[in-house]
């Protein structure tokens, strides 16, 4: 590795041509750029638009089909009945883990993500095999991605014996952050659920992240709870709710002050931008301060055979799902897919700040906003100052 070299005529965001340093992987300073032949060590942006990578803030990984033959949508209609079919679906898998997730995460780093929160599932029923398998995924790539892991009780919390053990297994085997699913709807003992979960963040020093699908009065209801709970625990600024679609379906005035809890506390949304139920009001949310982030959930799985990996198309459906038009907010949508998802999994070390890690995204876009429409296939993929991946694939396959 080159420890000292110059990334050559590249416009960070579509601003004038520079110059970007870097040493040991890291940006040392920026230029204006300079004209003349390129050398190596030096790499050529070839003046294309260069923008921070993309972050995956919600996926899972270990249930991908990624890779295997078509398999028609075979679940019902509710939540309980997806849960209960991508069960049996997990049951008949004979391809390992390291071949369905590590195929479907080579795909996402060489669209441009190189952090990435991954929900993991555990179920008494699977023991510890999908944590296992999925932390030595994670040492196979590390110099590839940031990759942290939410243990997770997708079958259920109180109601599926032996979930809470497993649990605290994965949380003493490095797993960073506690996870919980609609703690009414799911558990049906909405406080018994958080106190475990809280407890167990408080205990082993770590995050928390909550799936909560739970809708109307009931799921507003929760919120307010995990706000309560992340201050008696004081977790501030290290929990995260996924997807909240209740905040969608009432009314911003009722909605605002709830809003307004979360920025103060430091708690992220996340929102997978989907189109068949209400979401979270980016706008408004913004504007209140709330850290709103984007995932791509379940990609090509049992729960839904739709998902791609590619996190600069989950910006475009933001946007889409708002009719966003104008720069200016297709801009905010790109921050929710980067920015956005840094500071939600607590990253301080990202940005284009002399001394961050040097990791960019390389696009032949004229301007960012028309790189989120077009979502051009021909990127160039930097892990600290070195080509990892060029026009959708990985220059070396761990596969």
């Amino acid at each position: 590795m080159n420890k000292t070299f110059w990334l050559r005529n590249v416009r960070p965001y579509g601003a004038a041509a520079e110059d970007i340093e870097i040493v040991h992987g890291r940006i040392r300073q920026h230029r204006p750029a300079q004209p003349g032949p390129v050398a190596e060590p030096d790499i050529d942006g070839e003046g294309q638009l260069l923008t921070l990578p993309l972050v995956e803030s919600h996926i899972h990984l270990d249930k991908t089909l990624w890779g295997l033959p078509w398999r028609p949508h075979s679940a019902g209609p509710n939540l309980k009945a997806r849960i209960d079919n991508e069960r049996q679906v997990l049951r008949e898998l004979t391809v390992p883990i390291a071949a369905r997730a590590g195929a479907l995460l080579e795909r996402c780093i060489a669209q441009g993500t190189l952090l990435m929160r991954c929900h993991v599932d555990a179920d008494p029923e699977l023991g510890l095999r999908h944590i296992e398998d999925m932390l030595t995924l994670r040492q196979r790539y590390a110099d590839l991605i940031d990759l942290e892991f939410v243990t997770f009780p997708q079958a259920g919390l109180l109601t599926r014996p032996g979930a809470a053990a497993l649990m605290r297994e994965a949380l003493a085997m490095g797993v960073e952050v506690v996870g919980g699913l609609d703690p009414c709807g799911i558990d049906h003992d909405p406080i018994a659920h958080l106190t475990q979960v809280f407890e167990l963040a408080a205990e082993f020093d770590r995050g928390v992240d909550i799936h909560l699908h739970d809708g109307g009065e009931l799921g507003l209801w929760q919120i307010e709870r995990i706000i309560d709970f992340t201050q008696r625990y004081q977790r501030e600024g290290r929990v995260m709710i996924s997807h909240a679609f209740c905040l969608g379906m009432t009314s911003w005035p009722k909605a605002q002050p709830i809003a307004e809890q979360l920025a103060a506390n430091g708690i992220s949304l996340l929102t997978t931008a989907p189109a068949d139920i209400e979401v979270p009001p980016f706008a408004a949310l913004h504007a209140a301060g709330v850290n709103v982030c984007l995932g791509s959930d379940g990609i090509r799985d049992a729960w839904s055979p739709m998902g791609n990996g590619d996190m600069l198309e989950r910006v475009m459906l933001q946007a889409f799902r708002f009719g966003v038009r104008a720069d200016a907010d297709l801009h905010a949508a790109f921050e929710a897919g980067t920015i956005h998802g840094a500071r939600a999994l607590g990253r301080s070390d990202y940005g284009l700040a002399t001394g961050m890690a040097a990791n960019f995204l390389l696009l032949p876009s004229a301007t960012l906003g028309e790189a989120i429409v077009m979502r051009p296939p021909r990127r160039v993929v930097i892990r600290q100052g070195q080509v990892i991946a060029r026009d959708g694939a990985l220059l070396r396959s761990r596969l």
